[in-house]
């Protein structure tokens, strides 16, 4: 699959370290945030220590926990999905820092409200009813409760002790889950952002409440502490949902937010192959690396044969080279690339890669989804 040309290639351009803010990264590969509800009670356990260890151990040199709630009732909605605030929590926590250190990778928690997607009477609070910008689900219908000011300050002031209690557990930087239909991405979205107050109306105003988390974020961490922040246009259930059209109106969204303190923009798409916008070969990441002259991550079925909505649906993913993202890394249209689903499949998948060994990658399939390894 892999010429020794791509080999080589791989090795040099994948390999190379990156700095952001204080950290530097080991190489250019991340592990991409993924939900896997094993964490029973909202603690994790040794077991998921050893599961991000692994892969780290295995050669990705960023780490990009799951989603794991901030202290927020309604935040979450499930109670297997971890929590970042309670001792038992970050004890877990601390846990899992060290042992992916120990395996000489990075890591950085991915911080997480749910908002309206919170189904009614969920756990981990159960009597926490759905919370958002409008109380209107992704669909559009009315499902829960509209966020006041108080609401709002409480979400903020969760993110920003969230974020403090991360540089004191060691973790190497935070992320701000901003994508695919969650809270910060429903004040962001039109479609279920219908306020009338400063934090609704245009494209700048809807991306206030972004700012304001950022900013309390950043004003809660070292300076040089990196805060990435994760968007998307599409959302959960649907795909064709778009937050800019243009490149002027993405820049509306981006532009606010690297005033905020965004360090790097982690920008999520199903195949990170395909161009934002006509004219432009450049991808979401590409774009938004353009506009807000901030590192970005790229990611969407990297090193698979098909998108995660086939996984769902009961398709095998077949493995693929990295010949198209090794193209766009030269021309430094991003500057990492999370992996998802290929390194559930293969804990080893960066070495391989690195290595010219893509004979030995291992394919994935939905099952892998079924357990902790």
């Amino acid at each position: 699959m892999h010429t020794s040309d791509t080999a080589a290639r791989a090795a040099q351009v994948l390999s190379r370290p990156f700095s952001l803010g204080g950290l530097t990264v080991p190489n250019r590969i991340a592990m991409a945030p993924m939900t896997r509800e094993f964490s029973p009670g909202g603690v994790p356990g040794a077991d998921v220590a050893d599961y991000y260890a692994r892969r780290a151990a295995g050669g990705v040199g960023l780490i990009i926990t799951e989603g794991t709630y901030v202290d927020h009732a309604a935040a979450g909605t499930s109670g297997a999905v971890p929590r970042f605030h309670g001792e038992d929590a970050l004890a877990g926590w601390e846990h899992v820092v060290r042992a992916v250190h120990a395996a000489g990778g990075t890591i950085m928690p991915q911080l997480w409200h749910v908002g309206m997607a919170r189904e009614a009477g969920a756990p981990p609070f159960p009597d926490a009813p759905p919370s958002g910008p409008s109380g209107i689900a992704l669909d559009g219908t009315p499902a829960g409760h509209a966020m006041t000011q108080r609401d709002l300050d409480d979400v903020i002031a969760a993110f920003a002790e969230a974020a403090r209690t991360a540089e004191r557990l060691g973790f190497d930087g935070v992320e701000l889950h901003g994508a695919h239909g969650y809270l910060i991405d429903q004040f962001l979205w039109s479609g279920t952002n219908r306020r009338t107050d400063a934090y609704g109306g245009s494209r700048t105003a809807r991306t206030r409440f972004a700012a304001e988390i950022v900013a309390a974020v950043r004003e809660a961490v070292a300076p040089s502490f990196p805060v990435v922040f994760r968007m998307s246009q599409w959302k959960m259930n649907n795909y064709q949902a778009r937050l800019a059209d243009t490149p002027e109106e993405l820049n509306e969204i981006v532009a606010p937010l690297s005033d905020a303190g965004v360090s790097a923009f982690h920008c999520s798409t199903r195949r990170y192959w395909l161009p934002e916008y006509e004219d432009s070969d450049l991808n979401l990441a590409g774009w938004v690396k353009k506009l807000s002259g901030r590192p970005t991550v790229t990611v969407g079925s990297v090193g698979l044969d098909n998108e995660f909505i086939g996984t769902f649906q009961g398709e095998q993913s077949g493995v693929t080279g990295v010949e198209r993202l090794l193209d766009r890394m030269e021309r430094d249209e991003f500057d990492l690339v999370a992996v998802g689903r290929a390194l559930l499949g293969d804990p080893e998948w960066a070495t391989k890669v690195f290595e010219g060994r893509t004979d030995e990658l291992l394919p994935f399939d939905a099952s892998m989804l079924r357990t902790l390894s």
